[in-house]
């Protein structure tokens, strides 16, 4: 399965949260899973913690690459035809990024990784066992 995550679990990944369920770690871990984070996260982050609205235990620049290589996480570019696709989306989320993420899911044909109800109601694969 392929997957993306959703900026939070990525974050919550990072730091071992207990947020995340244990299945929902067996998934990202299981070697068969190809597990990407977009550029729209790692700005989201980078914008976030330059805000100072973001605590992490050290800058995005070197936190980021340093955790993807950790846990085996691909980088995911945003393309052209992921920010388009945004437009054919309804209203049912208002934050910019999340509504990247769904695109860019819907687009590669991933599973979204995300606690976000608002982000289930999209019409794309999304993944979290509670």
């Amino acid at each position: 399965m392929d997957l993306l995550l959703d900026t939070c679990t990525f974050l919550w990944l990072v730091v071992e949260a207990p947020e995340i369920p244990p299945s929902a770690y067996e998934v990202l871990r299981a070697p068969e899973n190809r597990v990407y984070l977009s550029a729209a996260s790692t700005w989201e982050i980078s914008i976030k913690f330059s805000l100072g609205r973001l605590a992490l235990p050290e800058p995005p620049d070197t936190l980021i690459p340093r955790a993807r290589a950790l846990h085996q996480i691909d980088p995911l570019a945003v393309e052209e035809a992921d920010a388009l696709h945004v437009v054919k989306l309804p209203a049912l989320h208002r934050d910019p990024f999340d509504r990247l993420l769904v695109a860019q899911a819907i687009c590669k044909n991933l599973t979204l990784v995300t606690p976000d109800p608002a982000v289930r109601a999209y019409p794309c694969r999304v993944y979290w066992a509670d």
